[in-house]
């Protein structure tokens, strides 16, 4: 694919953008509505490439899903479930909430993927599994065969999450479908992303599935039914906030909806805009992040929010101070080793930006046009678009990995800029 330019404003923004549905709690929402006791309708669901994966991944299963309209889904577990093949794609949701859904099919389940993928971290999620009575082949990474015995013995299980919270979420969504339920502690480094945690203990609860945390960094799920719930997914709040950053660079404001009530990390997302220079009003359902087109130098600690990772570096670069940001050494193992390429990327375009053990240390510089690569990742692509805003001849060399998270995202950073 040949790079393009990204596009530019031509001053101070004055804008309202509207952000699609939480990819995180479509793919809890998807992968609960499969395991519930009955047929479920999921309102403002995420339609992207990861979630399209998503539900090719549990169709092949047995769940029938059917439209009822746009962003409204009707979903329908099967009697059982039945064993296939499993393309991931380069969705970690898929490479770790499916398996012990996968557990419970009678027979064979192989999952592979994008070649990307091969590097995403998946052996504790695995482990757990193992630990928790299920056979595996081929454990360690993508390719690996789950041996579904229709049945998972459950109980207490181990693994160590440091390198990704999902590895926890993967075997709290199924838990509760298990002989014995589920006893699961972390042990290990520090947890990362929390919230995602917390989302998808929040979502479970509304199901009717008893889970405690009698300790930090312990659940214990009841055995049981999974109730089918009609629910509505929320805004993601990570893609929102890329829109919400630009004011930082060009001047102007930007509004879009913002729940009153969720467990995602919306106060310390606001809080990391704010801390970079950004003016945060919050009105009851919606919020509007304005800028003057100067970006402060700060240190920022985004193990919460660690998705804003390559947004926070790509502004940091461009401030008027130095910046660190840290809290974030598991993006090594997203969709791409995040650290290195913002790194790499940055420090091509005339950037002084400079890995440490567990984030960046960021030293504004002049930067200048160029390529900037987004290795299929999406929050790269987030990145360099925000960089284009503030430094002339930026080219992206591909901005359909955007479509993992946000079908539309061209067109809306086309809206956001006054462009259509």
């Amino acid at each position: 694919m040949s790079p393009a330019a990204a596009p530019a404003s031509a001053g101070p923004l004055s804008a309202s953008i509207v952000v699609p549905g939480s990819k995180s709690a479509t793919a809890r929402g998807y992968v609960l509505a499969a395991l519930a006791a009955g047929p479920s309708t999921l309102t403002g669901v995420l339609e992207a490439r990861d979630t399209r994966l998503m539900r090719a991944a549990l169709q092949g299963f047995g769940v029938r899903f059917t439209d009822l309209s746009d962003g409204v889904v009707r979903v329908t577990p099967p009697e059982r479930f039945t064993p296939h093949d499993v393309h991931v794609g380069l969705a970690g949701t898929i490479m770790r909430f499916v398996p012990p859904l996968a557990a419970l099919a009678h027979g064979a389940s192989r999952f592979h993927g994008d070649v990307e993928a091969h590097d995403r971290p998946v052996a504790p999620l695995l482990l757990g599994l193992q630990r928790a009575g299920v056979s595996i082949d081929h454990p360690e990474s993508l390719p690996f065969t789950v041996q579904g015995a229709g049945r998972v013995p459950g109980g207490a299980v181990t693994v160590d999450a440091s390198g990704s919270s999902q590895f926890v979420s993967g075997l709290l969504l199924a838990g509760a479908r298990f002989e014995r339920g589920l006893d699961l502690r972390h042990r290990g480094g520090a947890l990362p992303s929390r919230p995602h945690i917390g989302l998808t203990v929040a979502m479970l609860r509304d199901r009717g599935v008893a889970v405690v945390e009698p300790e930090p960094d312990h659940w214990v799920v009841a055995p049981g039914a999974i109730a089918a719930r009609d629910e509505t997914i929320e805004p993601d709040l990570i893609n929102a906030a890329t829109f919400l950053a630009a004011p930082l660079l060009v001047g102007g404001s930007v509004t879009t909806a913002w729940p009153d009530h969720t467990v995602q990390a919306a106060d310390a997302i606001l809080d990391v805009l704010a801390a970079l220079g950004a003016e945060v009003v919050r009105r009851p359902g919606e919020v509007t992040v304005s800028g003057d087109g100067r970006v402060r130098g700060v240190d920022l600690d985004l193990s919460l929010t660690s998705e804003l990772t390559c947004v926070a570096a790509a502004l940091l670069a461009v401030a008027d101070a130095p910046g660190t940001i840290s809290g974030v050494a598991h993006v090594r193992g997203h969709e791409t080793d995040r650290l290195a390429a913002l790194e790499t990327e940055l420090n091509a375009l005339g950037g002084r930006v400079q890995q440490t053990a567990d984030g960046l240390r960021v030293t504004p510089a002049p930067l200048h046009g160029g390529v900037f690569h987004t290795y299929a990742d999406h929050r790269m692509a987030h990145a360099g678009s925000l960089l284009a805003l503030a430094v002339s001849g930026v080219e992206l060399d591909d901005l359909t990995c955007t479509t993992k998270t946000l079908p539309d995202f061209a067109g809306l950073w086309q809206h956001l800029l006054g462009q259509r």
